[in-house]
Parts: structure tokens; C-alpha cells; sequence
């Protein structure tokens, strides 16, 4: 979701909630710590530079149950994003902590923020020889080396 499809949303809300993907909910009470570019620089697995640009929300609560952020404090606070970062319209990244630190992309779905599982890929499946039958079987379909791929005399580590 961009920035922009946040900003036309909030408006419309009278509390600002997340949800996971999975059901569970992001507590009533969550703050957002911080709104920031982030830029990552990179050469995936064919040798292709690339360059990833996100706006991240960084969501974290504590004990202070009491707390519910208003959508037009989000929205001030996204402006003073904007100006301060000079941030462009980009997708929003989520991070948050359940049990370890999570990034997700996010969706809008009755009434609430859902964060939405991100997965990893190759980015360079032609170099790499990656198929379609290769990216759809499961660990379970995958055959079961007899012998240790990394031992000595091996030569693969």
C-alpha cells in the first residue's frame, strides 16, 4: 500500500488499528515510534544491482494501555515525515515486533490495517536456473542427500 492510499484512508477512521494477517490484533495502545526512507542498495545472486526505496511504520507498545493514537495525529505526524524526510509517494512498510522483528507490507480490510506477510525470492531466477518446478515444491517433496554435501574432500564449503 503507498503512502498516498494511507493518507486518503485515515480521514476515515476514528481509531487507527492494525490487525496480522493471521487474525491477532496489534494492541489498542500501539505508538508509532518512527516514520523513515529507507534505501537499500544491493547485488542479488545474478549480479544485477538494485536499489529498494520504502516509507517504514515502526509500530511498539507498552504498558501504557491507556494510549490510542488518533488518525489525525498519524496524519501530522506522516506530514512531518514528508517534509523533514522529503518523502515521495512509496509503499509502506510495516515493522513490528510479536515475537521477533517483523517487516510486512500492508493491506486495508474492514476497518483496519492488516499487515501482510513478505516473503523472500530469488530476483534472478533465469541466471540461476530457477523454475516454476523448482519454486513450487515443498521441503517435503525435496530429495534427502545420503551423504554429507559438506565433508571433507567434498569440496562444495
Amino acid at each position: 500500500m503507498k503512502l498516498s492510499e494511507i493518507k486518503e484512508i485515515l480521514p476515515t477512521m476514528a481509531q487507527v488499528r492494525f490487525q496480522m494477517e493471521g487474525g491477532g490484533t496489534v494492541p489498542e495502545h500501539f505508538h508509532v515510534t518512527e516514520i523513515g526512507k529507507v534505501t537499500k542498495d544491493f547485488i542479488d545472486c545474478g549480479g544485477t544491482v538494485r536499489r529498494e526505496e520504502l516509507i517504514n511504520f515502526q509500530l511498539w507498545y507498552a504498558n501504557d494501555g491507556d494510549h490510542r493514537l488518533l488518525p489525525e495525529k498519524l496524519l501530522k505526524i506522516i506530514a512531518k515525515s514528508e517534509k523533514t524526510l522529503d518523502l515521495k509517494d512509496g509503499e509502506v512498510e510495516i515493522e513490528y515486533q510479536s515475537d521477533t522483528i517483523g517487516r510486512y507490507s500492508v493491506e486495508f480490510s474492514d476497518g483496519r490495517f492488516v499487515l501482510k506477510s513478505k516473503n523472500t525470492t530469488c530476483l534472478a531466477k533465469e541466471e540461476c536456473g530457477v523454475t516454476e518446478k523448482t519454486t513450487s515444491r515443498s521441503i517435503s517433496e525435496m530429495p534427502v542427500l545420503q551423504t554429507a554435501c559438506c565433508g571433507a574432500g567434498v569440496g562444495c564449503c
